[in-house]
């Protein structure tokens, strides 16, 4: 009996299979996350601060090499079009096309990240045990954006969470307002997180499954009520929505973006927002597409809400970490905007407009991170009054990623809201691209007064001054700078990799 008992549970449970090739970038960060944990726990002081950066840039250069070598092989077997990938894991992570595009938008954003997050660490801004977290942060960002289960994404969720939550309390010099923006981050995300988990249990209650692929074919076709269906819907986007700052679930933003330690605020703005509009791409598409009509009118209005909210709130920030905020509130509208196309260009344009927007905002957090006051950073608007007559070459490298995030043309921003709202308008959402169209113009009057007042207003006698960028604060705005000027003059290529495929269920 009890070896009929044990035959039973081996036929059971099965190893699933791993296609370790797939999945090696995230392995890599992951496992150097850990390296870098023991790094910290064994190491002397004195010597943590170099070996802990070339943990985390061996880790990133690596996963970046698996990756490249990973698509080399993968459309040398399936062709470099099509929804050409990998399910591993027992189906719980799908390696395809948008999954790589992510990841390596991820790795590209974390390098610059990590340049200004290394600048500030040697300043003595934070301390060391920001890197072992910025690395887990990045893997739970990485496995968030290929999780093809509910369950999977849930854990990823909080994998890149927590290290967010801790890292926003590391400033050393504004311990305070540092510390008071984590824990609002971390009550405020365990709502949502909350949220997100209680969503689950109602679509694993409809479908019987957590997996998208098996909700998906639950919502064609059942007998069971719907309430389930779009009540569990409704609870998961909450969560999915507060991690992409969308509002009007955005109240956690403006705070945690002033209080954290700028390099953290780069790092939170550019990547959580890649992954966040990840997880909701593929949860749409891939899970709740062919029940598009019932909750399309709903995402319109948030769509619009978050735009609203950006744009208006934007102009009355007197704090310029506070007015990128509220940006960021506009353009994670703007990105929902081609989330909820659900066509082709609708994906392609999305994953394109969180490349450029990454590397914009890291250059402009860059920026703001090298005006300093004898108390630190000079965030209030009213110091940077004449900024240009301090220093122009600063002054004309903030002018241009601001006319990026306001999409002038020649910038990767104005290719970006172009590609955005075509593929909405081809897909019949004129009337949202017009108010699109109109919040854009509205945003675009705070970044224009910040400029003016850098070029127009008087320096006060007692002002900021520039401080000389390190090393790694000069490479990061630099690329950032010259990427977002790339993007907008040469976007082909980015753009026809962001359109090689789709989602794997």
């Amino acid at each position: 009996m009890q070896e009929q008992f044990l035959a039973q549970a081996q036929q059971q449970v099965n190893a699933p299979d791993i296609a370790y090739g797939a999945i090696a970038p995230v392995l890599i960060v992951l496992g150097f996350a850990c390296l870098s944990v023991l790094v910290e726990a064994f190491v002397a002081k004195e010597r943590r601060w170099g070996l802990q950066i070339g943990v985390a840039a061996a880790a990133i250069v690596l996963a970046g090499a698996s990756l490249a070598a990973f698509i080399s092989s993968n459309d040398a077997a399936g062709g470099p079009t099509g929804k050409t990938g990998v399910t591993t894991l027992a189906g719980a992570v799908s390696v395809d096309k948008p999954a790589l595009f992510l990841w390596g938008t991820l790795l590209a954003l974390g390098v610059l990240a990590l340049l200004l997050i290394a600048d500030r660490t040697v300043g003595g801004d934070m301390q060391t045990e920001v890197f072992p977290l910025f690395l887990f942060a990045l893997g739970g960002m990485m496995v968030f954006c290929a999780a093809n289960n509910l369950l999977t994404m849930f854990i990823a969720l909080e994998v890149l969470s927590l290290p967010l939550y801790l890292m926003c309390g590391l400033a050393r010099k504004r311990r305070l307002i540092s510390q008071e923006a984590a824990v609002k981050y971390f009550l405020l995300g365990a709502f949502a997180s909350a949220f997100f988990l209680y969503g689950l249990a109602l679509l694993y209650g409809y479908a019987g499954s957590v997996k998208l692929a098996d909700i998906a074919t639950a919502a064609v076709g059942t007998d069971r009520s719907d309430t389930l269906l779009f009540g569990g819907l409704g609870l998961l986007v909450v969560g999915l929505l507060f991690k992409g700052s969308v509002g009007p679930f955005h109240t956690w933003t403006p705070d945690v973006y002033q209080g954290a330690p700028t390099s953290v605020t780069a790092f939170m703005a550019a990547c959580t927002k890649v992954a966040a509009f990840g997880g909701i791409l593929r949860v749409l598409t891939v899970a709740f597409q062919s029940t598009q009509w019932e909750w399309r009118g709903v995402l319109w209005g948030v769509a619009i809400a978050s735009m609203a909210i950006g744009a208006i709130f934007g102009l009355t920030q007197t704090d310029v970490k506070r007015m990128i905020a509220y940006s960021s509130v506009a353009h994670a509208g703007f990105l929902l905007v081609g989330a909820i196309a659900m066509n082709t260009d609708g994906l392609s344009s999305t994953l394109f407009y969180l490349l450029a927007y990454g590397f914009t905002t890291i250059a402009s957090f860059g920026v703001i991170s090298l005006v300093r006051s004898g108390s630190g950073e000079a965030t209030d608007l009213s110091q940077w009054a004449g900024l240009a007559k301090r220093s122009p070459l600063l002054a004309g490298v903030f002018t241009f990623l601001l006319l990026a995030l306001a999409g002038i043309p020649l910038t990767s921003g104005f290719i970006g809201k172009l590609v955005v709202f075509s593929a909405a308008l081809r897909d019949g959402m004129a009337p949202l691209v017009v108010i699109a169209l109109v919040f854009s113009a509205v945003a675009a009057f705070f970044y224009l007064r910040v400029v003016a007042l850098m070029y127009f207003g008087e320096p006060a006698e007692d002002g900021p001054t520039v401080s000389v960028p390190g090393a790694f604060t000069t490479v990061a705005i630099t690329l950032g700078t010259f990427v977002t000027l790339l993007l907008g003059v040469l976007p082909g290529f980015v753009l026809n990799w962001a359109s090689s495929g789709g989602f794997l269920s």
